[in-house]
């Protein structure tokens, strides 16, 4: 045994090559420090689970189920060197009201496994949204925790990547909850943490980008009046383009100079009217989920919303030079705002107006150009001179 394990350690070098080409053709990602660390030798059976690990028959069928949305909740487990399903349920409510009643009471301390959860969303090409889910406790015995991080791949190309919006990961109860998920979801949105170079440089930039006075910059400040947005208007809009919210409000605080975040739900399209204020001018941002000539498809519409004569001049005026500046920083957090749109008042936001905006119907028939009619009354012909020409001759 002595021998043989000095013989891994004179051949390290060869042995990391061979591996990882070796776990490679067979279609799986392995680090080969994951496995040889410290100079220890993992035994060759363990080894063998990597090539052998397939879904079993009983798991394959519950992917059909999955694809047709008929299951909300997936756990797998591996047993007997195999993925097995462990337990499924079926949808009830929406996402986020079964997420915590059926997630929790799938969590084993000390025991690693697979979740794939059913989220409402669907893509054109590959169905459902889901989330995958692996649950991997600090407490489980390591050869665990590597077994099923070695097969998280596999499972993820049998069941389809593509179908795969968002992953998961979690050591303790709180990382893999409805709470630990919008956190996950913040985290990615967050700015990138700087240097202190870094932040003098950017403070640098910005102080001398307002005191830069040109013909150019005049023309810019021209288009618009950019009022500063707070920090928790940004964070609203960059998760509605992650699809935390459906629907944010934002308002000009006259006074301060500041656009304000209102609120930041989920809203059915019934209930949107009763959002727009009658007597202010509103800036709204919607999620329109919708169907169109048979694909699910969601669409980020930008509303501006001007009751009228009941706002004051100062207060049209301001929400009309903000809209262009405003509508720059929603597409520089990462939104993708397909439409926008200028209304009077809420009664008008309906599922045909939205259709009718996003999807406007071309006409096939095109009719053809009209010769104009002459004038009424032509009077008498006139004479040209090839006629008074050749009438001259026939007289001759």
């Amino acid at each position: 045994m002595d021998r043989r394990i000095s013989r891994v350690r004179n051949s390290a070098t060869i042995s990391r090559q061979l591996f990882v080409d070796d776990l490679s053709d067979n279609g799986l990602q392995w680090h080969f420090e994951s496995v040889i660390l410290s100079d220890a030798c993992i035994p060759k059976s363990f080894l063998c689970h990597l090539y052998a690990m397939r879904a079993n028959d009983a798991l394959k069928k519950l992917f059909t189920k999955c694809r047709d949305g008929k299951i909300r909740v997936l756990k797998i487990s591996i047993e007997n060197e195999e993925l097995t399903p462990a337990s499924s349920l079926k949808p009830i409510n929406k996402w986020q009201d079964d997420y915590d009643k059926m997630i929790k009471p799938l969590i084993v301390e000390n025991q690693p496994a697979y979740i794939l959860y059913r989220l409402d969303t669907k893509s054109p090409d590959s169905g459902y949204d889901w989330l995958f889910i692996s649950w991997s406790p600090d407490t489980a015995p390591v050869r665990q925790k590597m077994l099923y991080a070695s097969t998280k791949a596999t499972l993820k190309q049998e069941f389809g990547t593509a179908s795969i919006k968002e992953e998961l990961h979690g050591t303790v109860p709180e990382d893999i909850t409805l709470d630990g998920y919008h956190k996950h979801k913040r985290n990615d949105t967050a700015p990138v943490p700087l240097t202190t170079a870094e932040e003098e440089l950017a403070e640098l930039k910005k102080t001398t980008a307002t005191t830069d006075y040109s013909v150019e910059t005049r023309h810019q400040t021209l288009s618009g009046v950019a009022f500063p947005v707070t920090d928790e208007a940004k964070q609203a809009i960059a998760e509605l383009g992650k699809g935390i919210h459906e629907y944010i409000q934002l308002k000009i605080e006259l006074e301060e100079e500041k656009i304000h975040l209102v609120t930041a739900c989920d809203i059915s399209l019934d209930k949107l009217p009763t959002k727009v204020p009658s007597d202010a001018a509103r800036y709204h941002l919607y999620n329109f989920k919708h169907t169109h000539e048979g694909d699910y498809t969601e669409s980020i519409v930008f509303i501006y919303s001007m009751p009228g004569y009941n706002c004051s001049i100062k207060e049209r005026m301001l929400y009309s030079s903000c809209k262009a500046p405003l509508l720059d920083l929603i597409q520089s957090l990462g939104v993708t705002i397909r439409k926008k749109l200028e209304i009077a008042a809420g009664q008008e936001l309906t599922e045909e107006f939205f259709q009718e905006e996003l999807h406007p119907k071309i006409s096939l028939h095109q009719p053809k150009f009209a010769k104009p009619k002459g004038p009424p009354n032509r009077g008498a012909k006139r004479i040209t001179k090839v006629q008074e020409l050749a009438s001259s001759g026939q007289e001759n």
